[in-house]
């Protein structure tokens, strides 16, 4: 198994260090072209090597320290990128304006008069090392659709020496490119030393102007554009490579490895090879990388070690999604059925939109739902990882000596999960385990067609208005005829990667096969309405869902929000004018 986690590591790491310098190379490198090509220009030869290395470290230390830093303190998640711009701002109006400029340089020239240059007047290897550890704060930001694949994949790994070790191949990728260009750039400027003053005062217009083009977010409409063509190895390699026939398998014969011959097998969870005939039992992993715990003693963690002896049920689940809240029921059930003769749940709540993470709309949530069992937040996925697990709902039982012994998918089949419950607890030596529970059970129509749609740009699909990119739109008039499951927006929306949120004239058309229409929709600041429209009428009473009232929702808290709810499935145009300010994140079908 090490062997194996040391080659897929040493695969993350080159791929990283290739991404590195195609970012490079790419459009992203304008922002800080003009000073490495000044750089590059000045000083003795072995200054491009400083900046180079100065970029190397200052990047790694900007992708992962700066990243896990401003996630903790709950700051702004564009705070990075704000800080690029004005720093072009500054570096780029110094380089047009003289007496800014000496400001600038005199600034500067104090720090770099206390480290120990080598050459003359601080333009050595350690002067561009300065300018270099500058240069990686702005460039980190600015790196597009590549980075955010390798932030992803360092993120992922176990350990911070892995998160390093990927983030500093990816700059070291991206130094070498850029030390390339900075040497090819001093026989350019070479050319026109001459006209330096003319090509200084350009390259600080360069500066500005992609500050002003970031500001107006330009930048990450063409970075949208660019990353819909670009081959998916480039924006999420972990997942092609745990797509391979070969790489299932070496994971396949890792888990085999793993498998425990201790304990007779009931049931366990199905193999990436074998989504049928369960394998043998395998050791269930710890709840480790987690954060806040929920109705537990003093909100104290649990541990897999700490629930020997105990059934213990992980369920993986999202306040937001309507598979899971639809499983609900049952979990409480079988809680208050079975917690007395040994069973422990624990509901492991990992988020699928960033608003999920906040510890208070989960505890709101618990609340909303009457969850009683313990419940922690994998905001980072770290147990979700551990469990290879892909689904919400996802329930794992464990068996009382550490085992997983069965795992099912998705909802229903919830008989055949208590009779699992059941034997598990009689080969733990529970005593009279009762009557089965009964609870009704409420799934989805077997007539809905309409898949889960998504509002954001990065997973928009089946639009009328054609590819979804991030930025304030206007697109125009409603849409008069919509294909089947297609949607449209009207009026005026901003578009992020995960939301759209209502400008003023803003509207949401979709056409849909299905007897419940579920919306994830957020209202930050105070509460606002939403009207619903049914086959161009305001919808009936009759019609509408529980969060429905007078053809209206009142959105506040980011939630599920019930808006339809026929007698029977059918085909149906929903029109939805939302007041500014209301954010919507994806439809659901039930």
């Amino acid at each position: 198994m090490a062997g194996a986690i040391i080659r897929l590591m040493a695969l993350l790491i080159a791929f990283a260090f290739v991404a590195g310098a195609g970012t490079a190379l790419s459009p992203c490198v304008l922002p800080v072209l003009p000073v490495a090509l000044s750089a590059g220009a000045t000083g003795g030869r072995r200054r491009p090597i400083g900046v180079a290395t100065g970029l190397a470290l200052s990047f790694t230390f900007a992708t992962v320290a700066l990243v896990h830093v401003i996630d903790a303190l709950g700051l702004p998640d564009d705070l990075l990128r704000t800080l690029a711009i004005a720093v072009l701002l500054v570096f780029g109006l110094s380089l047009i304006v003289p007496f800014a400029g000496a400001r600038v340089e005199a600034l500067l020239s104090g720090l770099i008069g206390r480290v120990p240059v080598r050459g003359a007047n601080g333009r050595g290897f350690w002067s561009g090392m300065l300018v270099g550890m500058s240069l990686g704060l702005v460039y980190a930001p600015c790196a597009g659709p590549i980075l955010a694949g390798v932030i992803t994949v360092s993120a992922s790994q176990a350990f911070t020496a892995g998160r390093l070790a990927v983030a500093f191949a990816y700059g070291a990728g991206s130094a070498l490119a850029l030390c390339l260009v900075m040497l090819g750039g001093r026989r350019l400027t070479s050319r026109l030393a001459r006209r330096g003053v003319h090509l200084q005062v350009a390259m600080g217009a360069v500066m500005v102007l992609v500050a002003v083009a970031m500001l107006a977010s330009l930048d990450v409409r063409f970075e949208t554009a660019i990353a819909s063509r670009v081959p998916s190895i480039l924006v999420n390699p972990t997942k092609q490579l745990e797509t391979t026939a070969s790489t299932r398998r070496n994971l396949d014969r890792l888990l085999d490895r793993a498998r425990s011959a201790s304990g007779p097998t009931i049931f366990a969870p199905r193999s990436s090879r074998e989504r049928e005939r369960p394998p043998a039992a395998i050791p269930a992993p710890e709840f480790q990388g987690t954060q806040r715990w929920f109705n537990t003693p003093g909100d104290r963690p649990l541990t897999m070690r700490s629930l020997r002896g105990r059934v213990v049920l992980v369920d993986f689940w999202t306040y937001t999604c309507i598979n899971c809240i639809r499983t609900l029921p049952h979990l409480r059930a079988w809680d208050a059925r079975y917690r007395s003769r040994g069973l422990t749940i624990v509901g492991v709540h990992t988020p699928e939109f960033p608003f999920e993470k906040g510890a208070a709309n989960v505890q709101a949530a618990i609340a909303r739902d009457g969850l009683r069992y313990p419940i922690v937040q994998d905001n980072d996925r770290t147990v979700w990882q551990a469990y290879r697990n892909e689904y919400w709902p996802a329930e794992y039982l464990i068996d009382a000596h550490g085992q997983v012994r069965f795992a099912h998918f998705g909802e229903g089949d919830y008989a055949h999960s208590e009779r699992v419950i059941r034997a598990l607890l009689a080969e733990a030596g529970a005593p009279s385990l009762g009557s089965m529970t009964r609870t009704r059970a409420i799934g989805a129509s077997p007539d809905v067609t309409t898949p889960e749609i998504y509002l954001g740009a990065a997973r928009a699909d089946g639009f009328a208005n054609g590819p979804i990119r991030t930025g304030s739109h206007d697109f125009g008039p409603m849409v008069g005829t919509l294909p089947p499951d297609w949607t449209a927006y009207s009026g005026r929306w901003r578009i992020s990667g995960d939301s759209a949120t209502a400008l003023p004239g803003a509207a949401l058309d979709l056409s849909f096969q299905a007897r419940r229409v579920y919306l994830v929709l957020g209202s930050p600041g105070h509460p606002r309405r939403l009207r619903v429209t049914l086959d161009g009428r305001p919808i009936p009473a009759s019609a509408a869902g529980a969060d429905v009232h007078g053809a209206e929702v009142t959105v506040r808290a980011q939630r599920l929000y019930r808006l339809v709810d026929l007698p029977a499935a059918g085909r149906h145009r929903l029109h939805l004018r939302p007041v500014a300010g209301i954010a919507g994140y994806a439809f659901t079908f039930g």
